[in-house]
Formats: structure tokens, C-alpha cells, sequence
């Protein structure tokens, strides 16, 4: 292959969006930024906040602050104390750059599997399934601290 057709091939990549997202991929700010979601988020409605933290070989994150709506939404559910409560369980980054684990959703006391997607230092999306990408709800967090 000549540089020319090296060349050619790689503009094509990036006009398809692949070259991007791969250099986006291995560039070390995407790896800072894939490992630093650690600290405190708050969901759109800064009704209910949570501390991610490191937890055996994942992250976690557990309720630290809720609003009485979110409090009682929650115990309506099944859960009695929301403040202590993990929604998010064991969640590991992939190959493919995003965190797989269990999110809990206390409003109605079920756990399914779960993605968490870092779409830059101050936002994470987290998305849960029913099953097989069916009956999925996502939300937006923002970082606190």
C-alpha cells in the first residue's frame, strides 16, 4: 500500500466517523477521562445526588443527598431509607468504552443490567434494560464534584 493510498483510506475513516471516535479511543485525555468519573453526581432534577466510588474491582455509586419527593417516590416502591441506597453496582469499563453493571431503581425495588456511558469529565448517561435492549430508560448525570 502506498502512502497515498494510506492516506486516502484514513480520510475515508474519519469522513465515515470511525477514525475519530478510534483516536478519540486511544488519545490519553479519552483514557483520563474514561477512569476519572469518580465524585459526586446529581441527576437532571438535582433530586436525587450519589457518590461514585471504587468498590472491589468496579465502581459504585450510592445515594448521598434525596429530595423528600425522591425519598417517598422510593419508599412508595419498596425502599425504606433511599439515602445509603447503591444505584449503581459494580460497573466495569469495556473494551468498547463503556461501564457495564447493575442499576437499581428504587421506585420500583428492581435491579437490571446496566450501561454507563462518560460523555465528557461532567456528564454520564446511565441506561437500564428490561432485557435484550427492550423497555430501556436512560438519565442524564452531572458531575457535582
Amino acid at each position: 500500500m502506498t502512502i497515498a493510498s494510506m492516506r486516502a483510506a484514513a480520510a475515508a475513516l474519519v469522513l465515515a466517523g470511525v477514525g475519530a471516535g478510534a483516536v478519540m479511543l486511544a488519545s490519553p485525555a479519552a483514557a483520563q477521562r474514561a477512569q476519572g468519573w469518580e465524585g459526586i453526581w446529581r441527576n437532571n432534577a438535582d433530586s436525587v445526588r450519589i457518590r461514585v466510588a471504587r468498590c472491589g474491582q468496579g465502581l459504585c455509586g450510592t445515594v448521598v443527598q434525596a429530595s423528600e419527593k425522591a425519598k417517598a417516590d422510593a419508599a412508595a416502591g419498596g425502599t425504606d431509607r433511599l439515602i445509603g441506597t447503591q444505584l449503581f453496582h459494580d460497573f466495569r469499563r469495556e473494551d468498547d468504552g463503556l461501564w457495564y453493571g447493575q442499576v437499581y431503581v428504587p421506585d420500583i425495588d428492581k435491579t437490571f443490567d446496566g450501561t454507563i456511558e462518560q460523555v465528557d469529565r461532567d456528564t454520564i448517561v446511565g441506561t437500564g434494560c428490561l432485557f435484550a435492549n427492550f423497555g430501556c430508560k436512560s438519565q442524564t448525570w452531572r458531575r457535582v464534584r
